[in-house]
């Protein structure tokens, strides 16, 4: 899951035709937005079923989002243009000229389809889509792959300026959560990839991160951590188990990944009070435009909430990475090598 263009890629793979990139500008996507303001409300839940990502037959695409309590439409010409309520499931934008907007809402009460004028698009949850079929050719023998994968090299590099001295994040803060996603089932492969669920840093970027979380609880927010280091071995594991049609996903093994330096992280917020997770414009590891840092959609509370922890995490000296709004690298990745060490090595 690396470059945008390698979404947009698959995205055409798709649709078979033509696409719009539903991305924007940082200051467009979150227009007034800091994080020192006060969280919006929640967007009421019989806009929120309209909200997402709609595309036709001949890949037309249009974004449906919520600002200040209002939906509002991105392409097919339309630009941040709010939609002006007339029913339950009836709009209109009155510029650049006056359409209807009409929502179609399947058994569940749920969006279905859109007609814009005379287009009609369908619902897409682009991001299942795309995971259905990466699992649907991924090779299911779990062991053999990761035979093969710790039997492998990773590629050679010079001499790097700093020891490896990773910290596991349980012993960092009592308050950091988890969720290791790729040591269960529930990850686009669809089988464990981790013996055992953990996650860990470079100590430098170990500390920053605690100091986030203590920075956070001042605002009833905590960290929720997906991943940390990953042994290059899964990276592989990735790549092997990933039908070539959708390597555009994965990071080539033959270069390495930032998380193979032990200095990025994912991770997303949950609030204090309840302990759920909040809810972000997409879900982690999803395959779809939503994942952009920059993504248009989604709820105004969503992006505030998004721009909460980007906010939080730069001021530490992290860098989100622009095609994944969870994942952020630490500054000085480049100072360590491609790390081999499993989590029952690290155990130990």
């Amino acid at each position: 899951m690396r470059a945008r263009i390698k979404h947009l890629l698959f995205l055409l793979l798709l649709s078979g035709g033509a696409i719009v990139a539903a991305h924007v500008s940082a200051a467009d996507a979150n227009p007034g937005i800091t994080a020192e303001a006060s969280a919006p409300d929640d967007a009421p839940s019989d806009l929120k079923r309209l909200i997402g990502e709609y595309r036709s037959t001949s890949a037309d695409a249009l974004t449906i989002y919520e600002a200040d309590g209002q939906l509002h439409a991105e392409g097919l010409g339309l630009h941040q243009a709010p939609l002006r309520r007339l029913t339950a499931t009836r709009f209109s934008v009155e510029a650049p000229q006056k359409t209807r907007v009409q929502f179609e809402l399947d058994r569940d009460g749920q969006a279905a389809a859109v007609t814009v004028g005379t287009s009609r698009l369908q619902f897409k949850d682009i991001g299942r889509e795309v995971v259905q079929q990466i699992r649907a050719g991924v090779r299911s023998d779990a062991g053999g792959l990761r035979a093969a994968a710790l039997a492998a090299k990773p590629p050679a590099e010079p001499d790097h300026k700093r020891s490896f001295d990773l910290v596991d994040l349980a012993s960092v803060d009592p308050t950091i959560k988890f969720d290791i996603h790729y040591a269960t089932s529930d990850n686009f492969i669809g089988f464990p990839l981790y013996e055992r669920a953990a996650a860990y840093l470079q100590r430098p970027a170990a500390e920053a991160l605690g100091r986030v979380e203590r920075s956070l609880a001042s605002k009833g927010y905590g960290l929720l951590i997906h991943d940390g280091y990953r042994p290059w071995f899964v990276t592989k594991m990735f790549w092997d188990a990933t039908p070539e049609s959708a390597h555009v996903f994965v990071a080539d093994p033959s270069q390495g990944s930032r998380h193979n330096r032990g200095c990025a992280v994912d991770l997303t917020l949950y609030d204090l009070k309840s302990g759920n997770a909040v809810e972000m414009t997409g879900r982690y590891d999803e395959m779809s435009p939503r994942s952009y840092a920059d993504y248009r959609g989604g709820t105004g509370r969503q992006r505030w909430l998004r721009e909460l922890l980007r906010s939080e995490m730069q001021a530490q000296g992290f860098t989100v990475y622009p095609e994944e709004w969870w994942h952020f690298d630490y500054r000085d990745w480049s100072d360590y090598a491609i790390g081999t060490a499993t989590f029952t090595q690290l155990s130990k």
